[in-house]
């Protein structure tokens, strides 16, 4: 059996990321950012960034993402600041969907990646 790695987050029942067979799977969101969708975004994806860092691997090593947002009207700016950060090397097969989120969380991201 495989050994499964699991990173806490702030919230029980449930981890930031999760490592096995030579997969992560990570997931976060960033009202504090405030309540500015483009804000919430570069947060939310910093938070990614470092949960895969802390499992072994990088955003060059998507290989799919999910993202949530609130109102899909706000796709657009989503879209433009995921292209500044994520690197286009490491672009993975991604949807978006709208959904009803936590009270003031505009947009949630969970994403697959693979160790290098």
């Amino acid at each position: 059996m495989s050994e499964i790695k699991r990173l806490a987050g702030d919230w029980k029942g449930r981890c930031r990321a999760v490592a096995a067979d030579g997969m992560v799977w990570a997931v976060a969101t960033a009202k504090e950012a405030g309540p500015d969708v483009a804000g919430q975004t570069r947060a939310t994806l910093a938070k990614i960034e470092e949960s895969l860092r802390d499992a072994g691997t990088d955003l060059h090593h998507l290989v799919e993402a999910t993202v949530y947002l609130t109102d899909m009207a706000n796709k657009a700016v989503m879209d433009e600041v995921w292209c500044e950060i994520v690197p286009e090397d490491g672009w993975p097969c991604r949807a978006c969907i709208g959904v009803a989120l936590a009270p003031g969380d505009l947009v949630e991201i969970k994403v697959r990646a693979v160790l290098p």
